[in-house]
């Protein structure tokens, strides 16, 4: 949740990096508003443009970071989908 104390908006707000989970959801949330705002009046489209770009940039993580990782771990420490195998 974006709904973080004080002193941590404080830090994120005057250009300090977000230390924990709730602090990276407040700076995106508060970035999207901003988005938001300079757009002038909520509309349809607006939204649709923000969460697009919020999807995408998650599909990219996985694609690129998550992805790879996970692989990596199947060859060290084994797979779990023997479902994989049936019919082979």
């Amino acid at each position: 949740m974006p709904y973080i104390d004080t002193k941590a908006r404080e830090r994120v707000n005057n250009g300090g990096q977000p230390e924990t989970p709730g602090e990276l959801n407040y700076a995106i949330t508060k970035l999207v508003d901003e988005y938001l705002i300079r757009k002038g009046a909520i509309r349809y489209t607006h939204l649709n443009e923000v969460i697009g770009a919020i999807e995408c940039a998650k599909l990219e993580l996985y694609r690129r970071i998550a992805a790879p990782y996970e692989d990596q771990k199947i060859i060290e420490a084994g797979d779990v989908y023997h479902s994989l195998e049936v019919g082979k």
